[in-house]
């Protein structure tokens, strides 16, 4: 049976009520909003839907790996703050589970998504084309060497802690572009957004603690 006809209506009812809690936690953009009601999340988890109801809950999940799949408020938020327009190219630095990827390209942007655990970018990789999300390209490598070839990137987006922003992740940002990036700062994990205003010149916003998973140099097989 295709994935598709798994996502029910029970699915699309509870997708509708995680999207009222996510407005009333402060996700404004609806555009955002729309796109987190499109994409099933139950189909990202990788138990064979065995949680599917947990899937709608506003809580991370593991994945395998030592991975998890994000909180739907931290993919939201994350969504809201790149400010994304229909059509822009986005480097994703993680692609885990897809579920973040899909909601991207929900948003009608092109999503180049790179993956460092083998494991999982074969899992995600054919689970991601099953479900029509062909404006997402995976690919298996390390995340702070970002995708050279195909750059500057209007946006990039990265769903794990940094320990420092990369430098090579910033000379990939087109001028005017923004970087939303968890970054470790003063012991503790802020989301913060980095527009690209010069060649050398970069404006930093600081916003809310949160919660990620390490970034981590490498590829892993």
């Amino acid at each position: 049976m295709s994935l598709l006809l798994k996502d029910t209506y029970r699915h699309k009812g509870l997708r509708k009520e995680l999207v009222t809690l996510l407005a009333k936690k402060g996700i404004t953009d609806k555009r955002v909003l729309d796109a987190i009601e499109r994409v099933p999340r139950h189909l990202f988890l990788g138990h064979d839907n065995i949680f599917d109801v947990k899937a709608y809950e506003d809580i991370a999940f593991p994945i395998g790996e030592g991975q998890t799949i994000s909180q739907p408020y931290t993919v939201a938020y994350q969504s809201q703050l790149l400010e994304t327009l229909p059509k822009e190219k986005v480097l994703e630095i993680g692609t885990g589970s897809g579920y973040q990827a899909a909601v991207l390209a929900e948003l009608g942007v092109k999503v180049f998504s790179i993956e460092r655990q083998r494991k999982l970018y074969d899992r995600t990789r054919p689970l991601l084309n099953e479900l029509g999300y062909n404006a997402v390209k995976m690919f298996f490598g390390d995340g702070f060497e970002g995708l050279e070839t195909f750059a500057p990137f209007d946006k990039i987006i990265i769903t794990a802690a940094a320990p420092h922003i990369p430098e090579k992740l910033l000379g990939q940002l087109m001028l005017g572009g923004q970087m939303v990036i968890p970054l470790d700062i003063d012991g503790a994990t802020k989301m913060v957004r980095i527009t690209r205003l010069e060649e050398k010149e970069f404006d930093q916003e600081i916003f809310s603690e949160a919660a990620f998973v390490p970034m981590l140099r490498g590829k892993v097989l």
